[in-house]
């Protein structure tokens, strides 16, 4: 028996270990690229940091573009938490006429392709005077995470007791109360799972930023480093793009094993509940 479960957890141990290896092995790979010598790349003898230097230092320069990639997944994350939060709030806990009926309609936005609404999209951003601006491309990469953020919080309010909003509003708090004394906390993983998702949606998108910003003060990240890694006669510099993919990957990979736990609760309690 005692040797029957060694194997079974040996065995257990193993296949996370070499699904780990898998899925780290290119993360690991573009950092090593980055740093290793490389013929026409800013980093040509010896192992070093030539190539993060060199993106460092192209354009408007590296801060620029990361403090524009700051703001857009900021204020995406924010949009994201709050409309999802209060949508599926009512969607769970209130009863009104076409309740059904939009909800199905927000969560039809998930059929329809991603790259097939940015024209429309764009236009519609001139309207409004948000146009080349990152809170319009902000406000584009909120419009797509809705759809799966409430649905998200919704669940995971049906899967809190409704007794609490009923002893809450008998101590004499109203709903709003309700919500953001009581039930915000116990949906937390569901916020924290729709808030990782918006911020590796629009940390990492490149189409979205392509088509709707145009001043290069304003790009974010990705379309800095695809921009950078051009050469003379249409060449590519593969080492100065690796540091941009570890660059653009960091901050997810640590963001992710912050958040893991909550994540993880986000789908397996009250995020697929119901």
């Amino acid at each position: 028996m005692a040797i029957g479960k060694l194997v079974s957890r040996s065995s257990y141990y193993t296949t996370l270990s070499a699904l780990a290896i898998l899925f780290l092995f290119p993360l690991v790979w573009a950092a090593w690229a980055a740093v290793k010598p490389t013929p026409g790349s800013g980093q040509q003898l010896g192992y070093g940091i030539g190539n993060f230097i060199k993106l460092a230092r192209y354009g408007q320069g590296l801060p620029t573009y990361v403090l524009n990639s700051v703001q857009v997944a900021a204020l995406t994350v924010t949009g994201t938490l709050t409309v999802a939060t209060l949508g599926g709030y009512a969607f769970a806990r209130f009863r009104f006429p076409g309740r059904n009926l939009i909800f199905l309609a927000t969560l039809a936005i998930l059929m329809v392709p991603y790259p097939t609404l940015l024209i429309p999209l764009y236009v519609l951003l001139g309207w409004l005077g948000l146009q080349n601006s990152l809170l319009g491309l902000a406000l584009v990469f909120t419009l797509f995470q809705l759809p799966f953020a409430v649905f998200i919080m919704r669940n995971s309010f049906e899967a809190v007791p409704t007794e609490l909003d009923e002893a809450a509003m008998v101590d004499g708090c109203n709903s709003f109360a309700v919500l953001t004394r009581i039930l915000l906390h116990a949906v937390r993983p569901g916020l924290i799972t729709i808030g990782l998702f918006a911020f590796l949606a629009s940390w990492n998108d490149f189409i979205g930023p392509l088509i709707l910003i145009s001043s290069p003060d304003k790009i974010p990240l990705p379309v800095a480093v695809v921009n950078m890694q051009q050469q003379v006669f249409g060449s590519i510099d593969y080492a100065a793009l690796e540091a941009g993919v570890t660059l653009l990957a960091l901050p997810c990979v640590v963001l992710f094993l912050i958040l893991q736990r909550g994540y993880v609760q986000g789908f397996m309690s009250g995020s697929l509940h119901g």
